[in-house]
């Protein structure tokens, strides 16, 4: 039975370099992925606040109603009906 002094980092199959290299790829992709993700939430609640203001605003006026709006509503007097005799 061989001893186990005898036996390096490179002779029980560990590949250091190739976990470290998995763990790199890894945090980068994590990184990428965490940077779309803030800017999605940066766009979409730009898009958000956009909508709500323009949601908040009073609607701008139909150009053709404004002569029919710059003139008061009163409420007509009843008068009493005619007797119209022939």
């Amino acid at each position: 039975m061989p001893s186990s002094d005898n036996h390096s980092s490179e002779n029980r199959g560990i590949d250091w370099r190739a976990i470290i290299r998995t763990l790199l790829v890894q945090v980068l992709v994590l990184l990428a992925l965490s940077g779309a993700f803030i800017r999605y939430l940066d766009w979409s609640s730009n898009a958000a606040l956009a909508e709500f203001v323009a949601a908040s605003k009073p609607p701008a006026p139909d150009p053709g109603d404004r002569a029919q709006s710059s003139i008061p509503v009163q409420t007509a007097k009843r008068q009493a009906p005619c007797d119209r005799r022939s």
